[in-house]
């Protein structure tokens, strides 16, 4: 971008809250066409915000009706990352405040991304479908190294759920806790973490804790986006509904709510949906502007 155009308006909107206060907030930039790399990184960093998107035309093929498909990427302060739940949903509510709810798709790194955004006693929620997922394993020592760098005692895992990396757009290790306290006290080595999650190109840990069959807590450490945690993640939602229902803890239609940002003092509520016969995951929220 020339140094004499016009700075694109960044908006502020937070995901899984209709609550300025709660969820986890967002940029969005509605125009990102003047835009390079360079450009959204620094606006990405500028902010402070775990991830910001970039609105760009869409690719020829995407499908969607013409004004509700966009490309659109996802930065944040040190990164580009292939996909963002948040900032996805974020997007999705700020674009149905100007031209309504209804329809979206998103061309995303990680594939297409449908958004359906709904309204309800004058709250906007959007609800994505994650691209197709899958699940592995996760070696030994790279699973011994994880629990060092979050300094949790293997004792202190549930072993009803087994350490996994799931994939619904981005790649996330599971680590469930044995207890709500556990998953409380969350104090880690941002180096030693972010060294680990480099190498197994990892975009958060999904740290959680299940409440009952179909309401968890979980927290997301993000050092490599320089973030300490995220408040509320999307994508994680949607990779953590993918290693349920592939390890067969949850049924193959289920609707799951997430609690996560409680611990930060910025509560948000995400909805994980299962369909049987569809191997990808919906996850929806509220979302608001926060200025």
């Amino acid at each position: 971008m020339t140094t004499d155009a016009p700075r694109p308006e960044v908006l502020r909107y937070t995901a899984f809250s209709s609550a300025p206060a709660g969820g986890n907030p967002a940029g969005v930039v509605l125009d990102a066409t003047a835009l390079d790399d360079d450009d959204m990184l620094a606006i990405a960093a500028g902010l402070g915000y775990s991830e910001t998107a970039f609105l760009t035309a869409p690719p020829a093929g995407l499908g969607g009706r013409e004004g509700r498909a966009y490309g659109i990427r996802y930065f944040s302060p040190r990164a580009e990352v292939p996909f963002c739940g948040h900032a996805t949903v974020a997007t999705a509510v700020a674009l149905a405040e100007r031209t309504g709810p209804g329809e979206l798709v998103f061309a995303t790194r990680a594939g297409t991304v449908p958004v359906e955004v709904t309204e309800e006693d004058g709250v906007l929620r959007a609800t994505l479908t994650s691209v197709e997922p899958h699940v592995e394993g996760i070696a030994d020592a790279d699973l011994a190294e994880a629990l060092a760098a979050l300094d949790w005692p293997a004792s202190d895992l549930d072993p009803a759920f087994p350490p996994r990396i799931a994939y619904a757009g981005a790649r996330h290790l599971v680590l469930a806790a044995a207890t709500r306290a556990r998953l409380a006290d969350l104090a880690y080595d941002f180096t030693r973490l972010e060294t680990l999650m480099r190498r197994l190109d990892l975009t958060t840990v999904q740290l959680v804790w299940r409440e009952s069959a179909t309401v968890f807590h979980v927290r997301d450490p993000f050092p490599v986006g320089g973030v300490v945690e995220d408040p509320a993640t999307g994508a994680a939602a949607a990779a953590f509904g993918a290693y349920l229902r592939t390890l067969g803890l949850a049924p193959e239609d289920a609707i799951l709510t997430l609690h996560q940002g409680e611990d930060l003092g910025r509560p948000g509520e995400l909805t994980v949906t299962l369909r049987a016969g569809d191997p990808r995951v919906r996850v929806g929220g509220a979302g608001t502007r926060i200025d």
